[in-house]
Parts: structure tokens; sequence; C-alpha cells
């Protein structure tokens, strides 16, 4: 059995599916208006950890993953760049799915834009407004009455004794302090310029938290398993999706709500004041590897606060040669067999310790322990000549397993594949920032530095793809 912590309960709960060993999920993605930051990817490998502890237990997943490419952010940057709004976010959708795969993300189901998903949101509002849950405002904007929503607020467990009947929120984000009737569209108005749609209510746009419901609903039904996210989207966002969905259809929406902790950069919140903010591909242009990165982010329990420091990524990669090194002994000494004999007991302990932690609400720093108890209990068999051949394989099949969820053994590979150099992945990030900056030039400049060191590069819908020549 699986255990997970609900956010709604606030309790830890059993697994309980809709289907048997089917999880249908909803994974909240990018707002596509710059490119990640790390603090966003603690949220991705959190939930690509997630996904593959779900595998690994036999779950068969859909995961939707949401590209919001409307909002207030994405409207102001296409403007001040003077490009349609497909045109300003087209170049930070091809960078996320780049870095996704520099971190070793396995890729969701679905990954539903906002822009594709309008006539769905209509569709929710007039539900809402049937339902005597959505008004239209003097300006035309159309808003939820969060009064008239008896359910509101338990999932961030809001006292909404003193709220003001009528206060209207109209941006998409805001503080706790300030909630109230949320837009559902938004009439149109100078700020948005080109970015409009016809709707029964008026030409305008839908709001945020509005899309996410739609979408979410469209692919995995009115409801599902698991929705995730980072903790600072619980309230109101995640809220808001709650209202709108159960608003709409008067059933349950999501049965199992998980979040994880904020990322803080040595000990503060990360700021670009401060210096202490970074993208993926700044790190990796400082010769990190994104292998040594995702350790790091999911190295720690993900409802505690994880603090990243370049200590913490020194120590990964020290970590990492030391499974290199016994890994490759391992491999030298299984040569061609097939793992299938009679597990080592000290590897089939191991592996039922690491199976648990996963199991217990992702543990993953006992996960990772697990890991490394297998290093040290592997490299003792192979230093007093105690493994046969079949056991070395059997062993190295113990850390495929582990290393299904937590993504960092083959990183991506299977034995005998190259991994990234770090000048070719620093490299590849750089390209991935010129073509979003639109520096075509200096993007062929980096293609043929690539060419020159050996590696081919592509570019494809899910982003940049690079391998050896």
């Amino acid at each position: 059995m699986m255990f997970f912590y609900n956010s709604l309960t606030r309790t830890k709960e059993t697994l309980k599916t809709l289907e048997p060993k089917r999880v249908k999920m909803y994974t909240c993605g990018p707002t596509v208006y710059n490119f990640a930051h790390i603090g966003n990817f603690r949220a991705y490998t959190f939930e690509d950890v997630l996904r593959r502890a779900l595998l690994f237990n036999g779950y068969r997943v859909t995961q939707v993953m949401n590209l919001t490419d409307v909002d207030d952010k994405t409207i102001r940057g296409s403007k001040a760049a003077g490009v349609p709004l497909k045109t300003f976010t087209a170049p930070f959708i091809e960078a996320f799915f780049s870095d996704l795969k520099a971190l070793n993300v396995q890729p969701a189901e679905v990954y539903p834009a906002a822009t594709d998903h309008i006539p769905e949101m209509l569709t929710l509002i007039e539900k809402l407004f049937a339902r005597g849950l959505a008004y239209q405002s003097e300006d035309g904007s159309v808003y939820f009455s969060v009064a008239k929503f008896p359910g509101y607020g338990k999932l961030a467990h809001l006292d909404l004794s003193g709220l003001r009947a009528g206060a209207r929120v109209a941006q998409d984000e805001y503080e706790k302090e300030s909630y109230g009737d949320f837009a559902l569209w938004k009439a149109w108005d100078a700020n948005d310029g080109d970015v409009v749609w016809n709707s029964p209510w008026g030409r305008g746009r839908p709001g945020w938290h509005l899309e996410c419901s739609a979408m979410s609903m469209k692919y995995l039904g009115e409801t599902f398993d698991i929705h995730t996210g980072g903790i600072d989207n619980l309230f109101p966002h995640h809220e808001n999706e709650i209202a709108q969905a159960e608003g709409a259809t008067g059933k349950p929406f999501v049965n199992l709500w998980m979040h994880c902790a904020h990322l803080r950069v040595n000990g503060e919140k990360m700021s670009k004041s401060l210096g202490n903010f970074f993208t993926l591909r700044d790190l990796i242009a400082k010769g990190w590897t994104g292998r040594e990165i995702r350790y790091v982010l999911i190295n720690g329990h993900y409802r505690q606060a994880l603090n990243f420091t370049f200590d913490a990524l020194e120590a990964a990669r020290t970590a990492l040669a030391r499974v290199d090194e016994c890994v490759g002994a391992l491999t030298e000494k299984a040569g061609s067999s097939q793992a299938g004999g009679k597990l080592p007991k000290w590897a089939a302990a191991v592996r039922e310790v690491f199976a648990a932690a996963v199991d217990d609400d992702l543990n993953i720093p006992e996960a990772f322990a697990a890991l490394f108890s297998l290093v040290r209990e592997s490299n003792t068999a192979l230093r007093q000549n105690l493994l046969s051949v079949q056991e070395a394989a059997d062993a190295l099949a113990v850390f495929d397993a582990m290393d299904s969820v937590l993504g960092v053994v083959r990183f991506g590979r299977t034995a005998g594949d190259e991994t990234l150099p770090a000048e070719v992945e620093a490299l590849v990030a750089s390209r991935a920032e010129a073509r979003a900056n639109k520096d075509w030039k200096g993007a062929d400049r980096i293609r043929d530095e690539l060419a020159a060191l050996g590696w081919e590069v592509r570019d494809s819908k899910e982003g940049q793809k690079v391998k050896k020549r």
C-alpha cells in the first residue's frame, strides 16, 4: 500500500484510486512568460518522483500538465516584446521541455495549452451561471460568487466569517488576505491588446483559475485521483479550481491533494535582488549537470522546505561518483549475464527498505539512504569476491529498480550509454536561450560548436534532442 499526505484532510491516507491500479493525475505546469527557475523545478521533479513511484508500484498513470500561455504575466510580456501572444510564449514552452529533459523528468501524457481550450472554459462558465454561482459585473467581467458556494475555503481551511459580500479580486494571483469573488472571464480592456476571444458575455479572456478546472476535467473526468503543485498554489489557485469544478458538477473534484514546500537558496528566499535567483540553464552554464541538480532537488522530503546550495551540488557530484564507481564494477563483474537469479539477502533487504520509504509519503531521503546502503554492501561483496556473475547482475537490477523512482543512477540511460558532458549541457542550454531570444545566428553558431565536439542537436516540439555523432 502507498500512503500520502492529503492537503485537503491534513492527514496521511492510504492511496485509493477510482479505478483499480490506475491513477489519473493533474500537475500544475509552467506559466510560460519566462524561463522556469529552480524553485519551479523543485515542484516538477517532485511530481516526476510521484509519477515514477506510482509506476514502481504497478499503477498505470495518466498525467496531465497544463501550459498557462494566457494570463496577466504572459499578456504583459507579449505587449512589452511587441509580438503576438503565441509568438511570445513559444520559445519559453520549447525551453521548458528542454529543461525537463535535462532533469530526466518523464513526459506527461498530455500538455494542454490554455489558449487551445477556450470553448471548454466557456462551457464551464455557462454551467456555473446555470447553478447560480456566476454573475456579470458592471464592466462586463464574469465572477464566481464565493458566498454562494458552501464548500469554499475547505482546502486552505479559511475562516470566511469576515468575508465582505461582493468583494471582488480581478487579478489572477493574489494573497490569502484578499480572498473574495474571483474572475472567471475578464472583459477586454486596452491592457489586453489583441489577446481576446468572443463569449456570450462579451469579448474578453479567461481568468487563470478557470483554465485548470476546465482542462483537468476534459482529460481526466469530473472526479480524478490526484492533483499536485507547489504550496504557493494551494490558495487561491487550487481553492478556486475546487469551487469552479464542484460548483459546476456537484461532484467531488479531486480525492488527493499533494503540495510541495518552497525552495530556498543558501537559506534565503530566492530573489534577483539577492543574487540567488537561478534558472536551470544558469546552473548548467556554471558547470553543473542536470543529473547533479536533479539529485539536490529531490533529496529532501517534498513537504519540507528545501535549502539549495552549491555545497549541496558538490556533495551530489561526489555521491554520484560513488554510485557510478559501484555500478561500473558490478557491470564489469556481471558481463553479459542477465538478472533473474536469487538476490543476495542483503540486496533483497535493502530493496525492501527502499520500497517502504517510497510508499511512505515519498520519503526520498530514506530512499537515498537505502541506495547508498546498496552501494556499501555491493562494494563489500565485490572487494571480498563474494559475488557470482549472476548475483552481480541481480544487484544491478536492484539499482535499476531504485533508479526507476529516483532517476539519477542511469539518468535516462541504459548500461553502456553516454551522458552529456557538462560542457555540452552548458552549450545546449545556451542554444535554447539564444533561440528563446530569437538570436538565430547565435543558435547556429552554438550548433556548430556542438558539431565540432561530436554532438548533433535537432529541434523538435518537445525541445532540443542531442545525440553523439
